[in-house]
């Protein structure tokens, strides 16, 4: 019986990759994504991620592949996921709320030029919807990851990434699938194509 469950669940998620794969809009946004990104970091700007729960483990593995490597042994990219810091993060959530937590950080350290990739499967977390207005106050670039309605964060991000579905694990499942792409193509337009 468990099988059905397996087979339909990874059905689902070639179902809502291949809706991504054979959607034109979808793919040239992915493509200006990676173009503001290297532009960034050749500007000698960051990256910067922030997201909740299974989105903030997605912010973490995202801004480790830039900061450490991809495919391979290049310099580090300045980029951080916002919640690294728990003294901080804590601090914050119980001396303010936690819905500044994001916020503050972007106060202390975005720059202009900077880049803000805010990941929500709903787009209506409010401390990750703080955080976008603080770095479009700041005139950093917004960019969203959401899923299907995109939520309040789809007027507060320069571009953004709407998931085409409700169900928040595919919606992470094609996050982490798009954050890998962008992280390959970076890689490769700042340092150089590898074999692999």
């Amino acid at each position: 019986m468990n099988y059905i469950r397996i087979k339909d669940a990874i059905q689902q998620s070639i179902n809502l990759k291949t809706e991504i794969l054979t959607n034109e809009s979808y793919l040239e946004i992915i493509s200006s994504i990676v173009e503001v990104i290297i532009k960034t970091f050749k500007g000698g700007g960051k990256v910067l991620f922030c997201g909740n729960g299974g989105s903030a483990a997605d912010a973490q593995h995202l801004a480790a592949e830039l900061s450490g490597k991809f495919y391979f042994d290049r310099p580090p990219l300045p980029s951080e996921a916002l919640h690294v810091n728990t003294s901080f993060l804590t601090a914050v959530a119980n001396d303010y709320s936690f819905e500044q937590v994001y916020s503050r950080m972007i106060k202390a350290i975005g720059n202009k030029g900077d880049v803000l990739i805010g990941i929500s499967t709903s787009g209506n977390s409010v401390n990750i919807i703080n955080a976008l207005i603080t770095a479009r106050e700041k005139n950093m670039i917004t960019i969203g990851f959401t899923g299907e309605t995109g939520g309040e964060m789809k007027n507060l991000c320069n571009y953004i990434i709407c998931v085409p579905s409700l169900d928040t694990p595919r919606i992470q499942e094609v996050h982490i699938m798009i954050g890998h792409i962008i992280c390959e193509l970076t890689e490769k337009a700042l340092f150089g194509n590898i074999n692999h």
